[in-house]
């Protein structure tokens, strides 16, 4: 089990000195529905975790004791079928909350990208907390109800359906979901490998690397850096993710 030693880290990235109040990915996260005046009640819960690139936040099959609300960074969640296959089942960004789903144990690792804080809290405790909350209890429910609806739209656009329609339907949506670092106008932010695109896709990552220079050929995309590609065609990108 990986350790999870207690860190009060009183002012690491996304979180600043005043702690819950300030924090920078608050407004994206279900913590938004406490109010300010209740906010102290919600923080004495919970303990800041910064990660490195490459470590693990928890690993598959560790109990699941603690829920986390990623406050900075990025992780990658994957889970490693019993032939040592990578599946990437998702990304998560600033606001998204794991462990929702309150299985015993995780179904899979996390792991940051790049340098990452997350808030974590003792399930039983935010489980008490909740229950007595029910403006945080309906966020949740809420949060719960938008990642199913995505799991549902994930499973509608990688079914039978080909490379170029799955990245572009993967790159419209990536912006959306990495709130607190929209970037420039048009652009989108990679802060995963190409391979890590692959395994979440279902592709090979020839297969990626294929359908990012027919994009690029085409004049749909072009390379900012090798994290970060312009939008130059929109309503061309959204039609293949779309079609």
């Amino acid at each position: 089990m990986v350790a999870l030693a207690p860190i009060r880290a009183p002012c690491a990235p996304g979180r600043t000195a005043g702690g819950c109040a300030e924090c920078l990915a608050r407004p994206f996260s279900v913590c938004a529905a406490v109010p300010d005046a209740d906010l102290a009640e919600l923080e004495a819960l919970s303990q800041v975790r910064p990660l490195a690139p490459g470590e693990a936040l928890f690993r598959q099959d560790d109990p699941a004791t603690e829920v986390f609300n990623v406050s900075s960074g990025s992780l990658r969640l994957f889970r490693l079928a019993a032939d040592g296959r990578r599946q990437i089942l998702g990304f998560l960004f600033a606001g998204d909350f794991i462990g929702l789903t309150g299985e015993a144990a995780w179904v899979g690792t996390a792991e940051a990208m790049e340098p990452a804080t997350v808030c974590r809290f003792p399930r039983a405790a935010f489980e008490a907390l909740t229950a007595q909350r029910r403006d945080l209890e309906a966020a949740l429910l809420s949060r719960a109800g938008a990642e199913l609806a995505a799991s549902r739209a994930q499973v509608l656009r990688l079914g039978g359906r080909a490379a170029l329609p799955r990245l572009a339907g993967f790159l419209c949506d990536l912006p959306r979901i990495d709130p607190m670092r929209p970037g420039a106008p048009g652009q989108i932010r990679l802060p995963m490998t190409r391979g890590e695109i692959a395994d979440h896709l279902g592709l090979t990552l020839e297969t990626v690397s294929r359908a990012l220079s027919t994009l690029k050929r085409r004049g749909v995309l072009s390379q900012v850096s090798l994290s970060e590609l312009r939008v130059e065609r929109p309503e061309a990108l959204d039609a293949l993710a779309n079609g």
